[in-house]
């Protein structure tokens, strides 16, 4: 993905770190000169409900919103989320989602089911799908919150900014107790995509 602007949905569940993960993308931006603009909705977010981020960037940006069918990258931190937001996604675009599963409650309750083939699906209809296991990368890390930073760094190489200015967006975003395993949570997901991606 390159060009001058663009735009990042990003989807997941509450308590995945998604606000945490927009804002070191947006910052990111801001560190290689870009304009930026985002919006966020929580919904349900304390209850495992539905959390959305827009983030739109380029010389000039007016509106965070996303208008569906323009999103040139989809960060899912869920697999059912991703399927549910795909429809933001522009033609040509790419999707990155944790190919972790978080049970809504309608689900966990066995008033619904969790659909089936849902990386298949997604992968029939973008091509550019990467499912990545953030859980694992962040659980080697022996840090579980850190899932987020690694979704940052899957995404990294499909945004046109080098990766010194997503580091030095962690390093000044986070406390300085746990900016290295963010960064080392960072590299890891960078390294989740294919080298030819990068």
């Amino acid at each position: 993905m390159s060009g001058e602007s663009g735009g990042i949905f990003l989807a997941g569940v509450g308590g995945q770190g998604i606000i945490l993960a927009s804002e070191i993308l947006c910052e990111a931006f801001l560190f290689a000169g870009y304009d930026v603009k985002k919006s966020e909705v929580h919904g349900m977010a304390q209850r495992g409900g539905a959390v959305t981020t827009h983030v739109r960037y380029g010389k000039k940006v007016f509106s965070p919103l996303i208008e569906p069918g323009t999103a040139d990258l989809l960060l899912a931190f869920e697999k059912l989320e991703a399927l549910r937001f795909l429809h933001y996604l522009a033609p040509g675009g790419a999707v990155v989602v944790n190919a972790q599963e978080i049970l809504p409650a309608p689900v966990a309750t066995g008033k619904e089911r969790y659909p089936d083939r849902i990386a298949e699906r997604l992968r029939e209809a973008v091509p550019r799908t990467y499912l990545v296991n953030a859980l694992a990368a962040a659980l080697s890390l022996h840090e579980v919150r850190t899932v987020n930073l690694v979704l940052v760094g899957a995404s990294s190489p499909l945004l046109p900014l080098p990766q010194a200015c997503f580091e030095e967006a962690i390093c000044a975003r986070l406390p300085e107790k746990i900016v290295e395993v963010n960064l080392q949570a960072f590299r890891a997901g960078r390294a989740l995509l294919p080298p030819a991606v990068a």
